[in-house]
């Protein structure tokens, strides 16, 4: 007879808790000076398995801002936006059901 058992509460690896949707690790918003009182809006840390074009598309419709997926030799592939758009983007991430509020972490000023 075999003496394992089945732990609901174990890790299963989807996301946070075994929140199916929701990934397990940070996302980092942070904000860049351009130049005078431009600034850009950078997201990273997203799970590749979310379509990123499709999340520019959302912010960008949605905050009146442009927006582009970028690929940044350290972090992968970035989010880029127009403007001071962390608090958008951060409530946006929530309310889709990417990430809970402590998986993201904002930066800057």
């Amino acid at each position: 007879m075999d003496n394992t058992f089945f732990n609901p509460f174990a890790d299963t690896g989807e996301g946070v808790g075994g929140a199916p949707g929701i990934q397990g690790s940070l996302i980092h918003i942070r904000i860049q000076q351009r130049n005078g009182r431009k600034t850009l809006t950078t997201v990273q840390g997203v799970d590749p398995k979310y379509d990123f074009k499709k999340i520019v598309k959302a912010a960008k419709k949605e905050f009146a801002c442009n927006g582009t997926v970028v690929e940044h030799p350290e972090y992968g592939e970035v989010i880029q936006l127009q403007g001071d758009q962390r608090d958008h983007i951060r409530s946006l991430l929530i309310k889709v059901g990417i990430a809970t509020n402590e998986q993201i972490k904002v930066h800057g000023f």
